[in-house]
């Protein structure tokens, strides 16, 4: 069975080691972004199964870069899950409506997160 590729995108260099842990267990493929830019660049490069935006960073925030990736038709399809510290309804409303596929906030519950990602991705 092929390992699904997630993408990470975090400008926190310690929520990215912490969500790879996480994912390296779990048999994931996983490529890191360090801001919305390079994430959207990424995305557009690895064609990844699933992308893990957070919403805070330098450059180009989570909510424009998923919007960036949704009007991209190469990669539009692919699930994306916010992950933010910031949890307010409007934030949530935002992710969704720039287009995100599920919202998680900081600190990421392990258990929730993994759960999420395989109702996006399947088996």
């Amino acid at each position: 069975m092929q390992r699904k590729k997630v993408l990470l995108v975090d400008d926190s260099a310690t929520a990215l080691l912490m969500e790879k842990m996480l994912l390296s267990r779990q048999q994931y493929e996983v490529v890191t972004a360090g801001d919305g830019a390079e994430g959207v660049e990424r995305a557009r490069a690895e064609h990844p199964d699933l992308i893990l935006m957070d919403v805070v960073m330098p450059r180009m925030d989570g909510f424009e870069a998923v919007r960036r990736i949704r009007a991209d038709a190469a990669v539009r399809q692919v699930p994306i899950i916010m992950v933010s510290t910031r949890g307010e309804p409007v934030n949530l409303e935002e992710g969704f409506a720039a287009g995100c596929s599920d919202y998680v906030t900081k600190p990421i519950d392990g258990l929730e997160l993994l759960t999420k990602m395989k109702s996006l991705l399947g088996p």
